[in-house]
Formats: structure tokens, C-alpha cells, sequence
């Protein structure tokens, strides 16, 4: 009845060792697979990067080749040119032509760097890739064997907790059994000793066998607790050598799944990651040295982008054709039938004459230059307009390569563009009317040019040959050359219109003057003495030297002819000033003054040209020169 109990209870505890060492059997069969399944993986990571790599070498190559085919085909096409022969010579090329010749060398830069790039996929990270997918294999058959060999040991041990834990079991069984034993034989012994009679009332015969029984029964308690002793000691070494062996078993599996497996994995990654780390670096350090180069050409390109000049190009231009642009030879006199007088006559039937057409040049000159000078400055300004339209600064793209996880707003990107905005239209049409302005401009200052030049000639040739001194051109501001000697004679007033605090339209008109002589003497005394003095206009003169200088020129006279500084450079601008404040109409008509300071908000430098243009054609003629001639001086 004891013994059916303790029989169920060692099968359930054999039952569940078996059990755990049937779970532990199983997970390490599942580490070797892990092991395996983990280098298979690595192995097709390597197979693929290296399919990769060969296919971008494939790409990479070909992309070399139509870069080397671009760049050739373009230099061929230059390589007969006079610009190829001038490179070749002294590689001074025309700042475009030399953008156009660095442009071709980056590309075969390019295409070089690329096929280098190539080599090195093909020969230097797929070979990488390679030795790491074979020793990633060789260290996994080597790591299995040193895993294998570990399981086997380990299950050795599992093996012999369970021959010890059977050991244990079988001497505790034995123990309990004698100790049972031992415990009915002392019951029987007691129940013996209790049904004895008294001694005096037992026959002779019974107590001898009752000495008899009780002498067995000592022995056979003797024999049983001897028995329980020898099994109770067994029973206690087999429980302190199951002790002993559990302990050492449990420190065995702890050292085999916490440091073990950690070393057999850190085995069959021996070396991967660091080959795999040099194999991809060796990626990284040939793009970005294809990077470094690029940009290396990219900033050579640069600087000849910022180096494109237009004057440089011009005489580069020039330069490159000297037969073309050289100035030929002058004209000589050819004299006809023995003629030999080479130079005007100015005899006295036609000295008259002479003198009529060098006065008329000398007005028309004057009037040309004006009018020239007019032209000029609208050009000018028409010039700067289409400059600050060819100039505007909208290259930068970089918004269309901002990378984000949405493609939609790549796309975005994409079509904002400048070439896809509504306003270029518009833009270029601006564009071309103003150019179509500009070059109407600038065909009539050539033009004007071009016949002052001619009438110059004649002019100064007919001035020589008569020996006038008249000066010729009124809106100059440089400072004039004067005949040496005697002063002047003052020339005293013939005018009837008043000269300050008068009207000054009627005054050119009635004197004949473009420019009243106080205008253009004061300009010329302070283009002489006062443009490195501070204050010219700000600074106060002497108010009787005012008053004498205006009294002066009231009279007809022009106090300022000397060569000498005889007059105090702020009493000479005051009289400047005195002069344009006491005008009845002032330079700029009072009724056009909100107009003009309407210009203010215009921000198109064309269309604030047009409307300032719209209001100056409204000053009268005479008006008009005398404000550019000032505005040229203090411009």
C-alpha cells in the first residue's frame, strides 16, 4: 500500500525529466538550423549585392561610353575650327568658347571617373563580396563542428544528472523500505513485550520460550536497524551526489545558452561585419571621389562662367582677325593733272564762304550733340533695363531636389520650374520690346554719332584753316583749353530780357545762346577749381562777391574768363544757385511736380523710364538742353 504512491511519483518526475531533456534536445537541433538559416541569409545578401554591383558596372560602363561618345562627337566637330587651332596655340579662347571647351572636357572627366568606377565594382567590391560570402560559409561549417561537439558534451551531462538522479531514487527507496522495516519490528517487539504474563503466574516451560521469541525478535530488530543504517547512508550520498551533479548540470546549460551560444554566434561572425564594413566603404570612397572630381570640374567650369566678359571677348574677338577689324589705310590726296595744292584755299573770294559754313557747322554741332547726347542717355538707360532683365537671378533648382517620402511633391517641384511659370511669356515679351527699343536707340546714336563725326572733321580742318577759336561743343563738361594772352574784352549787353528773375526760354531765344553764358561759366570755373573742394553748394559764398559776380553778368560781361582763381569757389556756386531760383518757370514745371515724384513707385526701371520720358517731352525744347547740360555736370 506505501509502495504504489511513491512508484507513481518517480515515473511523473522521470516523466517531466524526460520531458525538459527532450525540449532542450530539441532547441539545440533548432540553434543549428538558426545557425545555417543565418548564414544562407548572409549568403544570398552577399549573392545580391553582388548582382548589384556587376549590374551597376554594367551600367556605369555603358553610361561611360555614351559620355565618351557625346564628348567626342562634339570634338570633332570643333577640332578644324580656327577656335581649336587658337586653344591649341596659346589657349586663348573667347570666354564662351572656352565655357563651350570646358563643358566637353568635364564630360570626358566624367566618363573617365565613371569607367573607373566601374573597374572598381567589377574588380574590387564584388571580389570583396565574394571572399566574405566564402568565409562566411567555411566559418559555419567550423562553428557546427564546435557546436555539435558542445551538445554532445552537454548532453553527457543531462545524461548523467539522470543516472545519478536514478541512483538517488533507488537508494531513498531502499532507505524508506528498511526503515519500515525496522519501524514493524519494533511495533512487534512492543506488542510482544505487552501480552506477556506476570513471571510468577507462567510455567517454566512458556517463559523459556517466551526468552526464546523475545531473544529473535531483539535479533531481528538488531539486523533490521543495521540494515536501515547502511541504506540511510547510501541514500544520503546518492542525495548529495545528485546534489552536486544537478548543480554542476544547471552551471553547464547556464554557460551553454548564456556565454556559449553567444560565442559560437560571435564565431560565425567572425570577421563579417568588419569585411562587410571595408567592402561597402570601398563603395562609399569611390563614389565619393567621383563626387570630389566632379566638383573639382564643376568648379573649373565656374570660374569660367563667372569669367565671361564681353569686353575681354571683344578684343579677344578682334584680335583673332586682324585682316577683318585692323583700320585700313587713310585716303591720300590724288592730285589730278599735276595739281599739287593739297589743303583748303582760304583766299578772299571764298574766305566769306569759309567762315559761313564753319559758323553753321559749329551750330549744328552744337545742336547734334545735344540731341546725341539725349539719345545717348535713353540708350543707356534702355541698356540698363534689358541688363537687369538678362541678369535676374533664377538658375537656382535646388527646391527640385529636395527628397521626400511622398513622390507627389517631387512632382511639384518638377513643375514649378522657371521654364513652366505663366509669367516667362510674359517675361520675354517685355524682353524683346524693350531690346526692339533699345537697338531703335541705338542705330539713332550711331547714326548722330557718325554725322558729328563727319561734321567734326570738316569742322576742326576748316577751324585750322581759318584760324577760328570758337569752341564747338556746349554740352561738354571737361574742362576747356583756352588760348593764352591778353583777357577778353567783356562783351556788354545787348539783350532786352532779363537775365536773373527773369524768364530763361525767352532769354535763349532773344540772345541766341543754347546755354546762358552764367550757366556755362559758372560750370566750367567750378570744373576748373572746385571739384575737390567740399561743400561746393552747401558752404555760403561771400554776398558781396555774389552780388558783384551777378552784377557782372547782368551788365553782359563774364566775370569768369580769367585763367587765374581770382573768385571764391562758394561765391561762384551761389551764383549758380541765385540764378536757377530767381527763374519764373523753373527747370521742372511746377505742375509736372506730382508727376514726377509719382515715378517714385514705379519699380520697372523700363516702364519708369517710359513715364519720366512721357513727361520731359513736354519741356520746351530750349529747357530741355539746359537741364542736360547741368545734369551731365552734376552727374
Amino acid at each position: 500500500m506505501l509502495s504504489a504512491p511513491r512508484y507513481k511519483k518517480d515515473k511523473e518526475i522521470i516523466a517531466d525529466y524526460e520531458s525538459q531533456v527532450k525540449e532542450i534536445r530539441a532547441q539545440l537541433v533548432e540553434q543549428q538550423k538558426c545557425l545555417d538559416q543565418q548564414t544562407d541569409m548572409r549568403v544570398q545578401l552577399l549573392q545580391d549585392l553582388q548582382d548589384f554591383f556587376r549590374k551597376k558596372s554594367e551600367i556605369e560602363m555603358e553610361y561611360s561610353r555614351n559620355l565618351e561618345k557625346l564628348a567626342e562627337r562634339f570634338m570633332a566637330k570643333t577640332r578644324s575650327t580656327k577656335d581649336h587651332q587658337q586653344y591649341k596655340k596659346d589657349q586663348n579662347l573667347l570666354s564662351p568658347v572656352n565655357c563651350w571647351y570646358l563643358l566637353l572636357n568635364q564630360v570626358r572627366r566624367e566618363s573617365k571617373d565613371h569607367a573607373t568606377l566601374s573597374d572598381i565594382y567589377l574588380n574590387n567590391v564584388i571580389m570583396r563580396f565574394m571572399q566574405v560570402s566564402e568565409d562566411s560559409t567555411r566559418l559555419l561549417k567550423k562553428t557546427k563542428e564546435i557546436t555539435f561537439q558542445l551538445q554532445e558534451d552537454l548532453m553527457k551531462v543531462l545524461n548523467e544528472l539522470y543516472t545519478v538522479m536514478k541512483t538517488y531514487h533507488m537508494y531513498h527507496a531502499e532507505s524508506i523500505s528498511s526503515e519500515c522495516k525496522l519501524k514493524e519490528a519494533e511495533k512487534q517487539e512492543e506488542k510482544q513485550i505487552g501480552r506477556g504474563d506476570p513471571v510468577f503466574s507462567v510455567r517454566m516451560e512458556d517463559k523459556h520460550q517466551r526468552r526464546s521469541s523475545v531473544k529473535k525478535m531483539e535479533k531481528m530488530k538488531e539486523k533490521r536497524q543495521a540494515k536501515y543504517s547502511e541504506n540511510k547512508l547510501k541514500s544520503i550520498k546518492a542525495r548529495n551526489e545528485y546534489l552536486l551533479t544537478l548543480e554542476a548540470s544547471n552551471s553547464s546549460v547556464f554557460k551553454y545558452y548564456i556565454h556559449d551560444l553567444s560565442d559560437l554566434i560571435d564565431g560565425c561572425d567572425l570577421g563579417f561585419h568588419a569585411s562587410l564594413n571595408r567592402a561597402l566603404r570601398t563603395y562609399l570612397s569611390a563614389e565619393y571621389n567621383l563626387e570630389t572630381s566632379r566638383h573639382e570640374g564643376l568648379d573649373i567650369m565656374e570660374n569660367a562662367v563667372d569669367s565671361l566678359d564681353p569686353r575681354s571677348d571683344r578684343q579677344r574677338f578682334m584680335e583673332m582677325y586682324p585682316s577683318a577689324f585692323c583700320p585700313p589705310a587713310k585716303f591720300e590726296f590724288q592730285p589730278h593733272m599735276g595739281d599739287e595744292v593739297c589743303q583748303i584755299s582760304s583766299q578772299p573770294p571764298i574766305s566769306g564762304e569759309l567762315i559761313l559754313r564753319f559758323q553753321q557747322l559749329q551750330s549744328r554741332l552744337a545742336t547734334l550733340k545735344i540731341e546725341n547726347e539725349e539719345i545717348k542717355k535713353t540708350s543707356e538707360a534702355t541698356l540698363t533695363t534689358i541688363q537687369d532683365m538678362v541678369t535676374i537671378e533664377d538658375y537656382d533648382v535646388s527646391e527640385c531636389f529636395h527628397h521626400s517620402r511622398s513622390t507627389e511633391s517631387v512632382k511639384s517641384a518638377v513643375s514649378e520650374t522657371y521654364l513652366s511659370k505663366p509669367s516667362i511669356a510674359k517675361r520675354r515679351a517685355n524682353q524683346q520690346e524693350t531690346e526692339q527699343f533699345y537697338f531703335m536707340k541705338f542705330r539713332e546714336f550711331l547714326e548722330g554719332s557718325n554725322l558729328i563725326s563727319k561734321l567734326q572733321a570738316k569742322h576742326d580742318l576748316l577751324k585750322r584753316t581759318i584760324g577760328e577759336g570758337h569752341r564747338a561743343d556746349y554740352m561738354t563738361t571737361r574742362p576747356h583749353k583756352f588760348h593764352t594772352g591778353s583777357r577778353r574784352p567783356r562783351p556788354h549787353s545787348v539783350f532786352n530780357v532779363r537775365l536773373f528773375n527773369g524768364n530763361m526760354e525767352s532769354f535763349i531765344k532773344d540772345s541766341g545762346q543754347a546755354i546762358p553764358r552764367i550757366v556755362e561759366s559758372c560750370i566750367r570755373f567750378i570744373n576748373l577749381y572746385g571739384l575737390q573742394h567740399q561743400g561746393i553748394f552747401r558752404v555760403s559764398g561771400s554776398q558781396l562777391e555774389v552780388n558783384d559776380i551777378k552784377n557782372s553778368f547782368e551788365r553782359g560781361n563774364d566775370p569768369l574768363t580769367d585763367e587765374e582763381n581770382n573768385h571764391d569757389i562758394n561765391s561762384v556756386a551761389g551764383v549758380l544757385k541765385l540764378y536757377f531760383r530767381g527763374l519764373e518757370n523753373p527747370l521742372f514745371p511746377k505742375e509736372r511736380f506730382n508727376d514726377l515724384l509719382s515715378c517714385i513707385r514705379i519699380e520697372s526701371l523700363y516702364e519708369r523710364s517710359l513715364y519720366l520720358r512721357k513727361i520731359i517731352v513736354t519741356v520746351p525744347r530750349s529747357v530741355l538742353i539746359v537741364m542736360r547740360y547741368l545734369f551731365s555736370f552734376l552727374n
